[in-house]
């Protein structure tokens, strides 16, 4: 066999081992200046990474105890030349209270219950929307909490809104009702 024959000068026609091998650069090695400079930014990117994540750490904490974000004050000491010790003057307030209304009986209630006038609920007319599903609502004005069928004052089964007034010392029991709301 013939070996291949190689003609002109360009990169084609040159067999692989007579490739020119471009110069290698020789490695350079870092100032002293500029290796302070990658490691001091190498440390100031730590320090705020650590304080981003301290932070964090306080956040999370207030979340799970369910503590809101408060502002911490800032306290600065200023020193100042010695001089001789102000007076002490302290003056003693007594704050006084103010008055709230007493709570009295409720002028809205709900509607299933038995009621003591003027103890439990207010004496007065109240009204409500009628029955809470599809049985309808049931009121009494009771003159005792014994149960018994001739304590019953005045009782009634509505289908709809209504109302009724009661008095003080009489019971007022509510089955199946929406809320009851005094309109008077």
């Amino acid at each position: 066999m013939n070996s291949p024959q190689y003609q002109g000068s360009g990169p084609y026609n040159t067999p692989h081992h007579a490739l020119p091998v471009p110069p290698v650069p020789s490695p350079r090695k870092p100032s002293r200046a500029k290796a302070w400079v990658t490691h001091g930014a190498v440390a100031c990117v730590a320090l705020l990474i650590g304080a981003g994540i301290g932070s964090s750490g306080e956040a999370d904490a207030d979340s799970k105890t369910g503590a809101s974000a408060k502002p911490v004050p800032t306290v600065t000491a200023t020193e100042t030349a010695k001089a001789a010790p102000a007076p002490t003057v302290t003056k003693t307030v007594t704050a006084k209270p103010k008055q709230t209304k007493e709570a009295g009986p409720a002028s809205t209630f709900s509607g299933d219950g038995e009621y003591l006038v003027g103890e439990d609920i207010a004496a007065g007319t109240y009204k409500t929307a009628g029955g809470d599903g599809s049985f309808g609502c049931y009121w009494a004005r009771l003159k005792d909490a014994s149960g018994e069928f001739d304590a019953i004052i005045a009782n009634n089964n509505l289908d709809g809104p209504g109302r009724v007034t009661l008095n003080k010392g009489e019971y007022f029991q509510t089955k199946r009702c929406q809320e009851w709301k005094k309109a008077g």
